[in-house]
This record gives structure tokens, C-alpha cells and sequence, in this order.
């Protein structure tokens, strides 16, 4: 079975991005490009929302061509064109890509559907309203949370008010030369 993957970055009292939507605050460097390099391996589709999606589509099918291309650019501009891709979106209504299917409805079912289909895993990046959604219906089996040292005060929180609860257990947890903290937790 497969499982659905989250790797989401976060401040350190809980935001995904600043009030309007940026997201300069979070840091990466090359041991967490090789990191999740390492994780992308075993994903062969990824879920957006509409502004993620477009995103990742306005840097990552051409990465690898650029001259100044680093090793982060060209593995993860590989593993981009060849995975499956589901966006949901209103107001997207088609893609040029045939690896890429736009939902205008969030649909849980079709997700568990996927989950349990053969396969890889399942990775969604960003996206925090469509996360969100999928952390309501309990569709997410593991968390990657990139905890960055800094404390925003407001913005985009990552942990909305649910109605459940949801059990996790730390299965690994990674402090990288940046500061960052990468925590893996499994849904049980």
C-alpha cells in the first residue's frame, strides 16, 4: 500500500508562510536538497494545489537545461517530469503535461483510492489549504515537518482547529547545519 507523504516547511510557532503567502523566510541549502532527493526516490506522484503546482511548473521542467544547474536542479528536474501529478484547483482547467490531472473538487475517496493502488509513494509539497484538507479526512501517513528557526508571529498556519485527533510517532528526526530541524512522523 502506498503511503501520503507530507514535507512541509514550517516556522517554529506553526506558519507555512507569511500573511501573503511568502515564503522567504525558509531556508535550504545543499544537505537538505540531498535529503529530500533522498525521499523523492521513493514518490511517483505528487499532489499540489494550484499555486504550488504553478510554482514547481514555472522552475522545475527546465531546471536540469540551465548552464549554472546544481546537482539539486538536475535530480530534482528528473524526478519532476517523470512522476504523476494531481492539482486541485477552481481555476485551472488543463495542464500541457499528460503526467498532470487537474481536480476542481477535492474528492477523499479518489485519495484513498490512490493509496491503495500499486505504486510508490505519494508526496505532496506546500500546498497548505489541500494539506489541510487531507489532514481532515486522516489521508496523511507520514508528516515531514522542516522546522526553521524563526518565529513569524503571523501568516498561513500549518495546523488548523480539527474535530479529531490524530496520533503520531516520531520516527526520525534530523537536525541539519542551518538550523532547520527535520522531524518524520508517522501517522498511528
Amino acid at each position: 500500500m502506498r503511503k501520503l507523504v507530507l514535507f512541509m516547511h514550517t516556522s517554529l510557532d506553526g506558519y507555512v508562510a507569511r500573511p501573503m503567502g511568502e515564503m522567504d523566510w525558509i531556508h535550504v541549502n545543499d544537505e537538505m536538497f540531498d535529503f529530500a532527493d533522498r525521499q523523492t526516490q521513493d514518490a511517483d506522484l505528487a499532489i499540489y494545489g494550484r499555486r504550488t503546482f504553478n510554482m514547481m511548473e514555472s522552475y522545475w521542467p527546465t531546471a536540469a537545461e540551465n548552464p549554472r544547474a546544481t546537482k539539486h536542479d538536475i535530480v530534482h528536474s528528473a524526478w519532476y517530469r517523470s512522476v504523476g501529478k494531481i492539482v486541485f484547483s477552481t481555476t485551472l482547467e488543463h495542464s500541457n503535461s499528460p503526467l498532470t490531472q487537474i481536480r476542481s473538487e477535492f474528492n477523499p475517496q479518489e485519495i484513498q483510492d490512490l493509496k491503495t493502488q500499486n505504486g510508490k509513494n505519494i508526496l505532496m509539497f506546500g500546498s497548505p489549504s489541500i494539506a489541510h484538507l487531507l489532514m481532515q479526512h486522516h489521508l496523511i501517513d507520514d508528516y515531514w515537518l522542516f522546522v526553521n528557526p524563526i518565529l513569524l508571529g503571523k501568516g498561513l498556519p500549518l495546523f488548523t482547529t480539527t474535530k479529531q485527533i490524530t496520533r503520531l510517532r516520531l520516527e526520525e528526526c534530523t537536525t541539519f547545519s542551518s538550523g532547520v530541524i527535520g522531524m518524520h512522523y508517522v501517522k498511528r
